[in-house]
């Protein structure tokens, strides 16, 4: 799940000794990435059961391990205190987390942005404004917590119009049924089940942002930098299953079966989750995204959303606190503190077929 508790990731940020990018930066064979359970996750524990990672991988002499964590916060905690190479994370994560406690971090693979996976719902009542003076149950400082954020502006409203009850996703469907419930943000299989509810409306979804909740595969900047057949072996293995998971042979109805069981549903179950997932099957799509001008824009919103809410790194002094890197050269924030960067080096390799 694509969520983190305040007082948990700053915990574990400060309490584990963050290794540097230098100290981590070695030229090597082996490597490990860290995944966890998302719709547009599932591809990596596929690739590791199916083999995929490991040809691509023996192709280059390297082995990749692909390991599956049960905690989200956890996974990307791991990466930041270098047990990891990579891990899938959102952008907002990726730059409060890693990149907001010093860990330099490169976007190997854009892999799709949510397009309705994330959503908010009223119960007995229909219009988004109607949202003002209630109770809002979400996960706290996660992506629903910026989605709401950026609905709100939309009516005119602000967090001030509302309180908001930090509410664990394993309880947000229980949560719903209760009297005192009237309103609740949260993400996919979740959103699809209370909205199922009779007195269920959605009022707003991640659609209407379309493009701001990115979900990445994260690399540490030196260890790519030093070992780029890590990059290559990666990315080459993921645009093989976009390529296979995106037919309709039936190899690719076989791909996403074996997915939607790992992630607990049925293949109708995970096919309804990609349909409201915006997926960049071909790496053309994803570079062009990745390039766009419209990116940049996206950061500066989540760097002040993180910043509001004094989660962008210790002490941070203003939004521009963490420097971000896009493919052009530009830099929003700080050029002297760059942290985070957008690469699509990699991503055009697998588009001109030069992997």
């Amino acid at each position: 799940m694509r969520t983190f508790a305040k007082s948990l990731c700053l915990a574990a940020a400060v309490a584990m000794p963050l290794a540097t990018p230098s100290a981590l930066a070695a030229e090597k064979t082996d490597f490990s990435v860290c995944w966890s359970i998302y719709v547009g996750w599932m591809p990596w524990g596929y690739l590791q059961d199916s083999g995929i990672m490991k040809k691509w991988a023996d192709k280059y002499d390297i082995s990749v391990d692909i390991v599956q964590i049960n905690d989200y916060v956890e996974s990307i905690n791991q990466y930041t205190a270098g047990q990891y190479d990579g891990c899938s994370m959102t952008n907002m994560d990726a730059l409060s987390i890693p990149a907001g406690g010093g860990v330099d971090t490169t976007a190997l693979i854009v892999g799709d942005y949510s397009n309705g996976n994330d959503g908010i719902i009223l119960k007995d009542k229909t219009e988004l404004a109607e949202i003002k003076g209630q109770t809002v149950n979400l996960v706290e400082l996660s992506v629903s917590h910026y989605l709401l954020a950026r609905a709100l502006d939309t009516v005119g409203l602000s967090e001030k119009d509302l309180t908001v009850v930090n509410t664990s996703d394993a309880d947000m469907i229980a949560a719903y049924a209760t009297d005192d419930v009237t309103s609740v943000v949260t993400w996919n299989p979740l959103l699809s089940e209370i909205e199922a509810e009779a007195n269920a409306t959605k009022v707003f979804d991640s659609s209407g942002i379309p493009g701001e909740i990115i979900d990445v595969m994260m690399v540490n900047t030196e260890t790519l930098a030093d070992n780029p057949a890590f990059g290559k072996a990666l990315t080459g293995a993921w645009y093989e299953l976009m390529t296979l998971m995106s037919s309709d042979s039936d190899e690719g109805a076989a791909a996403r079966t074996a997915m939607a069981e790992a992630s607990g549903t049925d293949l109708p179950g995970y096919d309804a989750q990609l349909a409201t997932t915006k997926m960049f099957y071909a790496p053309a799509e994803a570079v062009a995204f990745t390039e766009s001008d419209e990116l940049p824009d996206t950061m500066k919103f989540v760097a002040e959303f993180l910043f509001d809410n004094g989660i962008l790194g210790e002490g941070a002094p203003s939004p521009e606190f963490v420097g971000v890197a896009f493919p052009d050269g530009s830099v929003f924030g700080d050029e002297g503190n760059v942290k985070l960067r957008f690469d699509t080096s990699f991503m055009k390799m697998a588009a001109d077929g030069s992997l």
